[in-house]
């Protein structure tokens, strides 16, 4: 999910984001989505706008603002919890276009994330679940919502607040002070037949979120288990970190669940590659797979510039130096050649989709015998040994790609046989277990590294 940043609230929101000025939208036609998109599209250079309904009900409308391009409105219409009305940036626009309407992440956002979608609170989305194509929905524990009605219990000072205007609005990134005196305001201004306060939703709070809870890059680290200095750097890489729920001027802070959700979605990627690595014979870290080719072929070239220096047979390129040495270095490049590089010898393209299909077709034979028999529960059998074979080697050669492999036979079994992911995670487990080369215990590390989460039994996120 991205991270759009609003910039102020529209007056007749129903959902204030705290601690942003309210702006005077009167000039915007709330309740005509293709209205609203007119206002900017195509009605001069730069300007936009865009409408869409929602698979749920209701719709989404922006527009850039004409009087002040450099900002756009986003409006959300729910069909139950009424509008959102947000200025943003106008390069968010199409960001925050997707979260809405295919991110499937709720429609309010708070702290970096956080997400309500009417009912619950969920973390950032950050561990992916292929077999769903979408990102895990995390719920909070012990989450409160914080309404207006409660903000306003201790009342604020309307006579201290003001609606800005659009024409002469400029961000800024401090929030106001008196926020409070600002939300009385737009109380104050709301008709009566407006949505009730106590449903107007403002803020989460949660243990989690707590200040002195939060860590920084020290905790982020320890929490993934890696170096500090490994960690992407916040400068140049700071679409790789998780986002963050507060900025001090320390950096940084994340809440300790979110900072597992990152760690888990970090070793997802790159766990695979430094489980199934192996050290060559030049001392270097490879994937096991193009290691265990390399000493082969090191072997059959070693015996035949043996055989060659033994006078068996003539040769006018055995090479100078020691025959295990040469035979190294002229094994090295027909092993990566094997599975690597856009000159690959073998199609590891065309094997992965071998591999997917034939896992398929065994789950779509066990469905369709299970159909023929009245009441009779779903029975997998197991993967055929010689299609673990091919798993084992795609792999052990490419082990970055196991979680994409494993994911898309997740995925297609649900779509294409309505099989739950949990299902075909326990026959992919059993199954190497049953024909991998693969010890035990690499299966299992390995098996929850880059299962889904929806392939595979987790403790309560």
């Amino acid at each position: 999910m991205s991270q759009v940043r609003p910039v102020a609230n529209g007056l007749r929101t129903d959902h204030p984001v705290l601690g942003l000025p309210f702006i005077n939208d009167e000039r915007l036609p709330l309740d005509n989505p293709d209205a609203i998109e007119r206002t900017g599209r195509n009605q001069g250079e730069g300007l936009w706008g865009r409408t869409d309904s929602l698979p749920g009900g209701g719709w989404v409308a922006f527009t850039t603002e004409p009087k002040n391009p450099a900002y756009a409105w986003a409006v959300h219409r729910h069909p139950e919890h009424g509008r959102t009305v947000l200025l943003i940036h106008d390069r968010d626009l199409s960001s925050l276009h997707h979260d809405w309407v295919y991110g499937r992440s709720g429609f309010l956002y708070r702290h970096g994330g956080y997400w309500w979608d009417g009912t619950a609170w969920h973390r950032p989305g950050q561990v992916l679940d292929r077999a769903f194509e979408r990102f895990d929905p995390r719920p909070v524990h012990d989450a409160a919502t914080v309404t207006a009605a409660d903000l306003l219990a201790r009342p604020g000072t309307p006579g201290n607040a003001q609606i800005a205007k659009i024409a002469a609005f400029a961000a800024s990134e401090e929030p106001l002070p008196n926020w409070r005196d600002h939300l009385a305001l737009w109380a104050q201004r709301r008709p009566r037949d407006a949505r009730p306060l106590e449903k107007c939703v403002v803020d989460l709070r949660a243990p989690e979120l707590q200040p002195a809870r939060l860590v920084g890059r020290a905790g982020l680290a320890k929490i993934a288990g890696i170096a500090p200095e490994d960690l992407p750097h916040p400068q140049y890489e700071a679409q790789k970190l998780p986002p963050a729920q507060a900025e001090t001027p320390d950096g940084p802070r994340w809440s300790e669940p979110v900072a597992r959700d990152w760690a888990e979605q970090h070793h997802s990627t790159h766990g695979p590659k430094a489980l199934l690595a192996a050290t060559t014979t030049f001392g270097t870290t490879q994937p096991r797979g193009l290691v265990a080719d390399h000493n082969r072929l090191t072997e059959i070239i070693r015996h035949s510039l043996e055989d060659n220096r033994s006078g068996k047979r003539r040769s006018t390129s055995t090479g100078r130096g020691h025959p295990r040495e040469t035979a190294e270095t002229l094994a090295w490049w027909p092993a990566v050649a094997l599975a690597q590089g856009t000159d690959s010898l073998f199609p590891t393209a065309a094997l992965r989709t071998t591999v997917i299909e034939a896992v398929l077709g065994g789950l779509a034979q066990d469905v369709e015998n299970t159909r023929g028999r009245e009441k009779a529960e779903l029975s997998l059998g197991d993967i055929r040994p010689d299609v673990v074979k091919l798993i084992d080697w795609y792999i052990q050669r490419d082990p970055g790609a196991t979680s994409g492999l494993l994911g898309e036979i997740c995925l297609l079994a649900r779509l294409r046989l309505a099989l739950p992911p949990l299902e075909v995670g326990r026959l992919i487990r059993r199954s190497l277990h049953l024909d991998s080369e693969l010890d035990g215990t690499t299966i299992n590390t390995l098996l929850d590294l880059a299962l889904p989460p929806s392939a595979k039994k987790t403790a309560d996120s």
